[in-house]
């Protein structure tokens, strides 16, 4: 009698990859309307070069979509001070994703995966945090 052999399913991952180091620029608009999207949720800091040769790096904390492009903004924590800078997407030539994202690669379902893998090798695996004590 054959035996039945089960697959174990692979987990999806949902892990993106780093945006870190992406560069867009105005020659296509639309990229650069969904990097400001993404710079939005970036944890790291951007570097915005500006139409009228400014570069300006910091923290995205605050963005407006507004009607048009002049309307819309994105605000900055400078990274050199805590200044909180606006710049008009209209204003904007170049963005880049300069500073690492501190959170990337650190998403839940990594956890879920490293756990299963764990209890699947028999190994000790808990959802109880591990004691930081010396024993």
């Amino acid at each position: 009698m054959p035996q039945d052999v089960k697959a174990h399913p692979q987990p999806e991952t949902t892990e993106r990859p780093s945006l870190q180091g992406l560069a867009v620029t105005r020659e296509d608009e639309h990229a650069l309307l969904d990097a400001l999207e993404q710079a939005f949720d970036y944890r790291g800091d951007v570097t915005i070069e500006t139409t009228d040769g400014r570069t300006i790096g910091g923290y995205i904390f605050d963005r407006v979509r507004g009607g048009s492009l002049g309307e819309s903004s994105v605000r900055l924590m400078g990274a050199a001070s805590d200044e909180k800078i606006r710049v008009r997407y209209d204003e904007i030539a170049r963005v880049e994703f300069t500073g690492k994202d501190p959170a990337h690669g650190k998403s839940f379902d990594n956890w879920m995966k490293k756990f299963a893998e764990k209890r699947l090798k028999g190994e000790r695996a808990s959802i109880e945090a591990e004691s930081l004590d010396a024993e």
